[in-house]
């Protein structure tokens, strides 16, 4: 009586409260939540209270959702009522974010029911406003991989219905569309000169500062009408787009009929994807449809088991994690039903490239096992004369394979810097005999100092042959170890974004060594190869589930070179 609209704030926060409670009963729990949702209801009304009505209408749609009492259709029925009564007021126009959200609510309700096709329209929908909302992202890579985070879920529900509906090529499409996205836009803004051309990048750049102007003026209330400049931004966002794909189509304008038709005829592509309940693995060549190949629930939970029990053995037994490597390895295989999916291969394919998913990046996956059933079991590398590789996503392969890299005649090397690894010497002067001309730094010369005093951009091959070490809790901060870095005098403790300690006693200034944020900034426009001969630079921020691949190889293909040769381990 007294406070009507604080009541109303409350039970909702109390119906909240309810539908997340894990003591007691969870079907009484959600009638509760039901019950206070509705309450609220009471108080805000549609025509006084439209924005919390609103909310409080998605909220109550998703406890009837969730509900596990009454009859599953009927509830479902329900929460499809309440989110068609919050779409009233949360609009593409007023509240795209919230837009989104409710669409994406109704999409996982049409998913459940069976019905297909309306799930597939909501969903396109969704996707299109969250691409929308990532085009007005002006404040940095950051903003842009949280973002990719909270949606990754709207694009693997995507993927579910496509494969639901039989669109294969679709679904591969949506799983490039969610993967590497920061990374493919960094590229093509560094590689824009070679790949458009000079009339097309001058549009591109007057599109541009037009775009960030104006969204600038509206984040900071200077616009002096927003609505008619909002309308402006995206019409010029849409002309952007449309001149970009013309030449080079990426993120919502990837088609993978393009792609294929770029790939040489001998070459299979595997490209993983993990869903909520199973493994994907999709099949591309040049002629041949995509195919996908989809394991049990059971296998899904499998590969969970081991990975976690792999990574444990890397990190606290080392010992034990080496003698069991050959035993895992063939576990993964199994797991993975690798035979299976090599059986949708053509014949004539003699070049190999895996595109691996999230945590698949972490293990050698060009030396599992094949055939074990037979006498001559061998390893999926032995299959392939051409050899396998790497990729991130299908998009930057399209990318790098831009990159027209013919000479290789000049190295670049960095030539056992800490003074302690004992093969080093021989390995670079072994590799320097093949080259016309070399610039070796070697031991105390290799500093940072000398490398940001070399024209880079000068060499075709850059051979690191030091210390490395990846670190998973800011990845920015992972480093190739280079001179003059050792601290004598080591601070009690350490700042963790200043210093990194390699080994026991030992603490390096990682304001001398090569960053990954420094690798960013690097130029190599003519380099063809880059080999990091050096501990763990082939891991990446697993743990990261913005889809993005972040790690010292993505660093150096931003910089510009096509190939990278890196380690899994120490």
């Amino acid at each position: 009586d007294a406070f009507p609209v604080d009541w109303a704030g409350t039970q909702n926060n109390l119906a909240n409260a309810y539908s997340n409670r894990i003591r007691g009963e969870q079907a009484e729990n959600l009638e509760v939540a039901i019950a206070c949702y509705q309450d609220a209801l009471k108080v805000f009304t549609f025509d006084v209270f439209p924005y919390e009505w609103a909310r409080t209408q998605n909220n109550l749609g998703l406890a009837y959702h969730d509900r596990i009492r009454g009859e599953r259709a009927q509830n479902l029925e329900r929460a499809l009522a309440c989110y068609q009564q919050a779409l009233k007021v949360r609009t593409f126009d007023a509240f795209p974010q919230k837009y989104a959200e409710t669409l994406f609510n109704i999409g996982t309700v049409y998913q459940e029911a069976k019905q297909f096709d309306l799930a597939y329209t909501i969903f396109e929908s969704a996707i299109a406003t969250v691409e929308s909302l990532r085009e007005e992202i002006v404040s940095g890579q950051e903003s842009k991989r949280k973002q990719a985070e909270e949606w990754n879920k709207l694009y693997r529900r995507m993927v579910e219905v496509c494969l639901e509906l039989d669109k294969i090529t679709e679904a591969i499409e949506y799983v490039e569309r969610s993967k590497t996205r920061n990374l493919v836009e960094q590229i093509l803004i560094r590689d824009q000169k070679t790949i458009f051309p000079p009339e097309v990048v001058t549009q591109l750049e007057t599109y541009r500062d037009e775009i960030a102007t104006g969204q600038a003026q509206i984040q900071n209330g200077k616009a002096e009408n927003p609505k008619v400049l909002a309308q402006k931004l995206q019409k010029l966002r849409q002309q952007r787009n449309e001149l970009q794909n013309r030449y080079l189509p990426i993120g919502y304008g990837f088609k993978l009929d393009s792609f294929q038709g770029s790939l040489d005829e001998h070459t299979a592509i595997i490209e993983w994807y993990i869903l909520n309940d199973k493994i994907l693995a999709f099949i591309a060549t040049k002629q041949k449809e995509v195919t996908v190949w989809q394991s049990q629930t059971e296998d899904q939970q499998a590969l969970y088991d081991w990975v976690n029990q792999y990574l444990q053995n890397y990190d606290e037994q080392k010992d034990q994690w080496r003698n069991n490597l050959g035993e895992e390895i063939k576990k993964l295989a199994s797991i993975l039903h690798i035979d299976e999916i090599l059986t949708q291969i053509p014949k004539h394919c003699d070049k190999l490239i895996l595109i691996p998913h999230r945590f698949l990046h972490l293990f050698p996956l060009h030396a599992i096992p094949i055939n074990q059933n037979s006498e001559n079991s061998s390893c999926l590398l032995d299959l392939f004369a051409g050899g396998v590789s790497y990729a991130p996503s299908c998009q930057l392969l399209q990318q790098v394979q831009q990159r027209k890299r013919p000479d290789f005649q000049f190295l670049f090397a960095i030539q056992n810097p800490t003074e302690d690894l004992n093969y080093t010497d021989l390995e670079v002067q072994v590799i320097q005999s093949y080259f016309n001309t070399a610039n070796i730094l070697k031991k105390t010369a290799a500093t940072l100092t000398a490398i940001n005093n070399t024209d880079l951009n000068t060499y075709h091959c850059t051979h690191f042959s030091c210390h490395g070490q990846f670190n998973l809790t800011n990845p920015d901060k992972s480093a190739l170890i280079l001179a003059n870095a050792l601290v004598a005098d080591a601070p009690t403790k350490p700042d963790s974004e200043r210093y990194l300690n390699l080994r026991l006693g030992e603490t390096h200034d990682l304001d001398k060594c090569l960053t990954l944020e420094k690798i960013f900034s690097l130029k190599l426009e003519k380099c063809r190869l880059v080999t990091l001969s050096a501990c763990e630079t082939g891991l990446i921020d697993y743990s990261n589930t913005s889809d993005e691949y972040i790690g010292l190889p993505s660093g150096f293909l931003l910089a510009g070179s096509p190939s990278v040769v890196s380690s899994l381990w120490t």
